[in-house]
């Protein structure tokens, strides 16, 4: 068994499966009657990952996935607020956590994501949706998909790129996010699609390079928000 779980939405193309199964094993998150069907499998709306592998979760996350964490000896902890049907109880666990930084709506954060993340700075944004819009590539460099995120940045004097959030695909919205299209392990940003189909896909290229990463597009087509890619081990 491979050490690495890889938590994905089981809606993301078979292409992008099969070759993130050659990463780790992958944890394909299905739920029903929970929230609303087109983030009924995101990662992002059920975990926050904290501290590279420990991960707050939903409560009311199904059983089985709580097994699987445990059968893998990820670090796990139960957050209080159960995940609803709409927002903003759809929002609770979409908080970017880095090693120097909380970003989220703080107004919707689960009170178990700033217990532990106490010594971080708090940055507050009006997008509830923030893991979802926003990609941090290690320390200081961020992508997002929202203007308010990325003016909040700016003003703090974060290194931030801003890219449109057209083309990327959600079925059910007009269109997806650019955090929930990705993930980021070690030196390594993935991005379910390719960059070839997005317009600003060559300024986004570089400036991954120049946070210090390498991409890896996991299949040839539009890009793809899966509500993020969650690499634990």
């Amino acid at each position: 068994m491979n050490s690495m779980l890889i938590i994905i939405d089981k809606k993301i193309p078979t292409q992008a499966k099969l070759k993130l199964q050659t990463y780790g094993e992958l944890l394909e998150l299905d739920t029903s009657g929970i929230t609303y069907d087109a983030i009924s499998g995101h990662p992002d709306i059920f975990f926050c990952q904290i501290l590279d592998n420990s991960l707050i979760v939903a409560p009311n996350l199904p059983d089985k996935y709580y097994n699987t964490l445990s059968k893998h000896n990820i670090t796990f902890v139960k957050g209080e607020k159960s995940v609803g049907l709409k927002y903003p109880f759809t929002a609770h666990y979409n908080a970017v956590v880095t090693n120097k930084y909380l970003i989220h709506n703080l107004n919707h954060t689960d009170k178990s994501i700033p217990d532990y993340a106490n010594h971080l700075t708090h940055i507050n944004t009006k997008q509830a949706y923030t893991r979802c819009n926003l990609l941090n590539l290690g320390g200081d460099s961020f992508i997002t998909s929202d203007e308010g995120i990325y003016r909040t940045l700016v003003s703090l004097k974060i290194n931030v790129l801003y890219v449109s959030p057209e083309g990327i695909e959600l079925p059910g919205f007009n269109h997806g996010f650019i955090g929930g299209a990705c993930g980021v392990y070690k030196d390594s940003v993935f991005i379910i699609g390719s960059l070839n189909y997005h317009k600003q896909g060559d300024k986004i290229r570089g400036f991954i390079k120049e946070a210090g990463f390498k991409l890896i597009e996991l299949y040839e087509g539009n890009l793809f928000d899966g509500g993020s890619l969650l690499f634990v081990e």
